[in-house]
């Protein structure tokens, strides 16, 4: 409103509708760069770890969650079930690169386990045909199959 105040009908925010709070909290404010401690390269190679790379906690990386860093803990804590780096940054609303350096700093831990995937298949023309085709198969809200082309 003009002087201040916020609807009754609006968010928090005063745009976004009203609804149960958001469970994993507003995005940091700290910087990329202090997370990862300047860091851009989150590998020895150089090469950036996929998007698709699935991560999942080790048992030592369970064992020493109070000890982690906050956002070392968030990414040990949400790999108790395999996930994708882009995943857990989504879901942790980090910066994808962040994401990146970090499951890499928890891989040589050994509080991470890291599992890239093939390249060989992730470029094959047959697979991206073969999920474009499962997406179609799934019905809309109606029930309704997608037309195939």
């Amino acid at each position: 409103m003009a002087d201040g105040r916020t609807p009754r009908s609006a968010g928090e925010d005063g745009f976004s509708p009203p609804g149960p709070p958001d469970p994993v909290g507003p995005a940091p404010a700290v910087r990329p760069f202090l997370v990862t401690a300047g860091r851009v390269a989150p590998t020895a190679s150089g090469r950036p770890v996929p998007v698709e790379t699935q991560v999942v906690a080790t048992a030592l990386g369970l064992q020493t969650l109070e000890r982690l860093s906050f956002e070392q803990h968030d990414i040990v804590a949400a790999c108790r079930q395999p996930q994708s780096i882009a995943e857990i940054a989504a879901r942790l609303r980090l910066h994808l690169n962040v994401v990146r350096v970090l499951a890499e700093d928890l891989r040589a831990a050994g509080q991470l386990t890291v599992h890239v995937p093939h390249t060989d298949v992730t470029h094959d023309a047959s697979v991206l045909r073969r999920v474009i085709d499962g997406l179609r198969a799934i019905p809309d809200s109606r029930g309704v199959l997608r037309d195939t082309d």
